[in-house]
C-alpha cells in the first residue's frame, strides 16, 4: 500500500453508525424561554451607561433579568465593559442595541496596550465577560454592537483597521472580544443579534452545558479575524437554528491547552460568508463527539473543514456531518493536517469522520493527512460536489458507503456513485433583517 496514499473502499458498519449515533450534546436540548422575573427595566441615557447597566446586574436577584428597551426615541446604551452574575440575565429587547465603547482605555488590562500592537496579545477585556457562572445568559431580540467599524478615541484607525495592519506589518492586535465566556455552566443565548465586534464574538472556553439558539452573527466579510461562535474546552453544547456571515470562520471548535471538547451538536444553521464550519486549528487537547446536522453554506470560503498542524494538533475524532449545503465555496470539504505548515510534535490525527447527504458545486476537496502511521480516516455517504474543481489527497483511508460519492478521484477503484443527491431547493434563505 502506497505511503502517501492509503485508500480503502469499505461498507459502513453497523459498530460506526453506533459511534456517530452519540457524537452530540447529550442533554434534551429544546427551545428556550424568556425570563419570566425582571428585577430593572433600564431606557438610554446619554453618555456611557456602563455604570448604571453594571450596578443593575449587581444588584438583580438570581433568576431574574436586567432588560434594556428603547424609549422616547433613543435606542442606543453606550457602555464600557460588563460583567454577568451566576443565574442572572441580560435582556435586550427588540428596538435596543447594546453599544461598546470605542475607547481602549475601557477594555484595558493595566499595561496600556489595548488599541494598539506588539508583541503581547490579549491585552484587552471582552466587552461583556461571564466568568465562573452557573446558568442565566443573554436574551432577547435586540443588538449587541461591538463597534469594530468605529475609529478608536484617541486614534486614527477603527478596531478592524488596527487587525489589518497587524496583518500587514507583524505583531498583534490587541482588540477587545465581544462576549467571552469562562468556566461556566448551564448558559443560554437566545435571539440575540451580534454585530461588528472587533475580533471574535462569542468565545465559550472551560464551559459545559451551554445553549445558542436562534441567534444572528452580523459583521463584513473583511473584518479579520471575527470568529462567530467558538467553544474550546466546551462539552455539552448546542449551537441551533442560528445565523453567522462573518470575517473569519462561522463555528470554529477548538481544544487547545485548556481541555478537550466533546458532545457538541451544530444543527439547523446557515452560515453566509465567513470560512466556514471549522474545528481547529488548536485540537491538542482532542476534540470528539461532534454533530453537525442540517447546515447551508452559502458563500464561505472553506465548507466543512478540519484544520491543525503539528504545532497544535491532537485526536480528532467521532466526527458526522449530515445534511449540508454548499455553494460558492473555494474549498467545499477541507480535512487538513498540515494548516498554515508549523511544525512540532503534536501529531494531528483525524479518525472517524463521516459526511452524510452533503451537496455542493465547485471548489476543490483536500483531504490531507499527517503521514501514514496517522492516516486521516474519512467516510462519504451521499456526498456530491458538481463541478468540481480538483481532488487533493495523500495519507488517507477513503471509505465510501452505499449512498455513494461524485466525483470520485482516481485513486478510489469501484466506488459507488450518487443516485439521488441531497435536495438543496428551498434551503437557501436570505440572512434576516434587523428586528425594529
Amino acid at each position: 500500500m502506497n505511503a502517501k496514499t492509503l485508500t480503502t473502499l469499505l461498507s459502513l458498519c453497523p459498530a460506526f453508525l453506533l459511534s456517530i449515533a452519540h457524537a452530540a450534546d447529550r442533554r434534551l436540548v429544546q427551545e428556550p424561554a424568556y425570563p419570566q422575573h425582571i428585577c430593572s427595566t433600564l431606557t438610554p441615557e446619554p453618555g456611557n451607561n456602563q455604570q448604571r447597566i453594571q450596578q443593575a446586574i449587581e444588584r438583580c436577584p438570581a433568576g431574574q433579568a436586567v432588560k434594556l428597551i428603547a424609549a422616547n426615541g433613543h435606542n442606543t446604551f453606550l457602555s464600557g465593559p460588563l460583567s454577568m452574575r451566576s443565574d442572572t440575565w441580560l435582556w435586550v429587547d427588540k428596538g435596543a442595541v447594546l453599544a461598546a465603547s470605542a475607547n481602549p482605555a475601557d477594555y484595558d488590562k493595566g499595561n496600556g496596550m489595548c488599541g494598539t500592537l506588539s508583541n503581547q496579545k490579549g491585552q484587552c477585556q471582552p466587552f461583556i465577560h461571564i466568568d465562573n457562572a452557573q446558568g442565566g445568559g443573554i436574551v432577547g431580540e435586540g443588538t449587541i454592537d461591538g463597534g469594530g467599524n468605529q475609529i478608536m478615541e484617541s486614534k486614527t484607525e477603527t478596531w478592524w483597521q488596527l487587525a489589518r495592519r497587524a496583518q500587514k506589518e507583524g505583531g498583534n492586535q490587541n482588540v477587545p472580544r465581544l462576549i467571552q465566556v469562562d468556566n461556566a455552566k448551564n448558559l443560554t443565548f437566545y435571539h440575540i443579534r451580534l454585530t461588528n465586534s472587533p475580533n471574535f464574538h462569542l468565545v465559550l472556553n472551560k464551559v459545559q452545558g451551554i445553549t445558542v439558539w436562534g441567534i444572528v452573527i452580523d459583521t463584513p466579510a473583511d473584518a479579520r479575524n471575527t470568529d462567530g461562535i467558538d467553544p474550546g474546552a466546551a462539552t455539552d453544547v448546542t449551537i441551533a437554528k442560528s445565523v453567522i456571515r462573518t470575517g473569519d470562520d462561522n463555528i470554529a471548535i477548538k481544544a487547545g491547552n485548556s481541555g478537550p471538547t466533546r458532545f457538541i451538536s451544530i444543527v439547523d444553521n446557515h452560515f453566509y460568508s465567513g470560512h466556514g464550519m471549522s474545528i481547529g486549528s488548536e485540537t491538542n487537547s482532542g476534540i470528539s463527539d461532534i454533530l453537525i446536522k442540517d447546515l447551508t453554506l452559502d458563500g464561505t470560503t472553506s465548507g466543512i473543514r478540519i484544520k491543525s498542524d503539528s504545532s497544535r494538533g491532537g485526536i480528532v475524532e467521532n466526527v458526522h456531518v449530515e445534511n449540508v449545503c454548499l455553494r460558492n465555496n473555494k474549498w467545499p470539504i477541507t480535512l487538513d493536517t498540515a494548516y498554515e505548515g508549523k511544525k512540532g510534535n503534536l501529531i494531528p490525527w483525524y479518525k472517524h469522520i463521516s459526511l452524510k447527504n452533503v451537496s455542493g458545486n465547485g471548489g476543490k476537496v483536500v483531504l490531507n493527512g499527517y503521514d501514514s502511521e496517522h492516516p486521516l480516516d474519512v467516510t462519504f455517504d451521499g456526498v456530491k460536489i458538481d463541478n468540481l474543481q480538483g481532488w487533493h489527497q495523500q495519507n488517507a483511508i477513503v471509505r465510501v458507503a452505499e449512498g455513494g460519492l461524485t466525483p470520485t478521484p482516481s485513486t478510489i477503484a469501484n466506488a459507488t456513485a450518487v443516485k439521488t443527491a441531497y435536495a438543496c431547493e428551498g434551503k437557501w434563505l436570505p440572512f434576516p433583517a434587523m428586528r425594529q
